[in-house]
């Protein structure tokens, strides 16, 4: 099937099933977004000029990183590694630095691709003058403060967001996240999977709240990225209450992206502005701005990339809920889910801790994160007993699962930063209010000294 033929329903099903594996091929993907910042001015760098972010790209080609272009801007950087799997460097809206890592066999293996990606950024930002932050929400700049990066999708979705949601250009400009991939076997695999980690999502937004700053001052949040998402776009954001319902499976994921208004379509090097639109009727060629037009397998796979639930389903399950944060961090959210999803034991144990949650409960506990963190409730338990618990859960799927770096250490030292989190039940963001009232005396920019990679 081209990516370029027209479309059936059927084939958008096939587009997602496609995506199973056998469990001895299962691997793990992560992904990281952070800040950049001038070292002299703290201001996010723009795309052009001698400390822009163009700079920043150019000056990683030097690793063998090749640059990607639309039309004459290098938007992101590939390479390939020694299997053949791909990493790509790409640029958030306001020029948030993004590794999508390969997909790799173990957590051993992501944390030496994130370190090697973060000592090259660094040798190039030294260079050029610049540091990079990982938080979950820009702690000092104004929307208006922050440059906008050269992708043309981004031009469409800047326009259309503030027609969904109060936040949503917060949401494009102002946060960064981590983000795990993992994969299925069989499409009762990916609901078993998609369910538990969709109801536990908060949890992890609970152990990874990291962004308690807005424009130099407290906010109310401990992770105020997450709260971005409670007013973006409701029609493709959110805990999906259907994912709980009988008889969930490709078809009604492929249902409710078809019901999610469109962003965009790419024909050449130009995004065609469809907001608002129906891709129903773009499978039937009846777009009054591309006439007689029909849908292909290509603009299906870019439109899913354009909803943004809490867990979203390609042809792997994508981790949403996790606020950005040091490199500890962006190792730890990939061993959390690959503890829990990839050893049966450890997922039914953790199906057994949300199980009887309804979605009030999910919708609820989504939004009380945001504030509470781990002291929020939800079934008459506080998140905290619930995050001890299923940190302990993944440590024993980690230990199941029995990966081992060098022969001697298995994946469970990932997690002894969560674990330490769930079980003192202060949090990154609670760390960082007591260091601002504390020892900074209300400096903001000491973060950008105390916390850069």
């Amino acid at each position: 099937m081209s990516d370029t033929a027209p479309l059936s329903r059927d084939q958008l099903i096939h587009a997602m099933s496609k995506g199973e594996k056998p469990k001895d091929q299962w691997r793990i993907g992560a992904e990281h977004e952070k800040f950049g910042f001038d070292k002299s001015t703290l201001r996010r760098p723009a795309y052009e000029g001698p400390g822009g972010i163009k700079a920043m790209l150019d000056g990683l080609t030097r690793f063998g990183w090749t640059p990607v272009l639309e039309g004459d801007h290098v938007i992101a950087l590939e390479r390939k590694n020694a299997e053949g799997f791909s990493a790509s460097i790409s640029l958030e809206p306001g020029g948030q630095f993004e590794l999508s890592g390969a997909p790799l066999k173990d957590i051993h293996d992501i944390c030496n691709e994130t370190g090697q990606h973060l000592m090259e950024v660094k040798q190039v930002a030294d260079q050029l003058n610049l540091g990079f932050l990982g938080l979950g929400f820009d702690p000092l700049w104004r929307r208006e403060d922050i440059p906008v990066m050269p992708k043309g999708r981004y031009d469409v979705m800047r326009a259309y967001m503030p027609k969904k949601g109060k936040l949503g250009l917060d949401m494009m400009l102002r946060t960064c996240t981590i983000q795990a991939n993992l994969d299925f076997d069989s499409e009762a695999d990916m609901v078993m999977k998609f369910r538990t980690s969709l109801a536990l999502q908060p949890i992890a937004t609970a152990l990874f709240a990291n962004s308690p700053f807005t424009e130099g001052k407290p906010n109310g949040f401990v992770s105020a990225r997450a709260n971005v998402w409670t007013d973006t776009d409701p029609d493709r954001t959110g805990m999906l209450g259907f994912v709980f319902e009988d008889g969930f499976g490709y078809e009604r994921y492929a249902d409710y992206a078809l019901d999610a208004p469109m962003y965009f379509a790419k024909r050449g090097q130009t995004y065609v502005d469809l907001s608002g639109q129906s891709f129903r009727a773009f499978i039937d060629g009846k777009l009054d701005a591309l006439p007689g037009d029909r849908a292909t397998v290509q603009d299906w796979a870019d439109h899913l990339t354009t909803l943004f639930p809490e867990v979203r389903l390609k042809q792997y399950l994508e981790m949403r809920g996790a606020d950005g944060g040091p490199w500890s961090r962006i190792c730890a959210l990939p061993a959390l889910w690959a503890g829990i999803l990839y050893d049966a034991p450890s997922l039914a144990a953790a199906w057994d801790l949300c199980k009887d949650w309804d979605i009030a409960d999910h919708e609820r506990l989504r939004r009380d994160v945001t504030r509470l963190g781990l002291k929020a409730e939800v079934g008459g338990r506080s998140v905290r007993d619930i995050a001890v618990d299923m940190v302990n859960i993944a440590k024993q799927g980690l230990k199941n699962r029995a990966r081992f770096s060098g022969g001697m250490v298995d994946e469970r030292g990932y997690i002894t930063e969560l674990e330490d989190i769930a079980d003192s039940g202060v949090t990154s963001a609670d760390r960082l209010l007591e260091l601002y009232n504390g020892e900074w005396a209300g400096d903001i920019s000491r973060v950008y000294r105390d916390f850069a990679y």
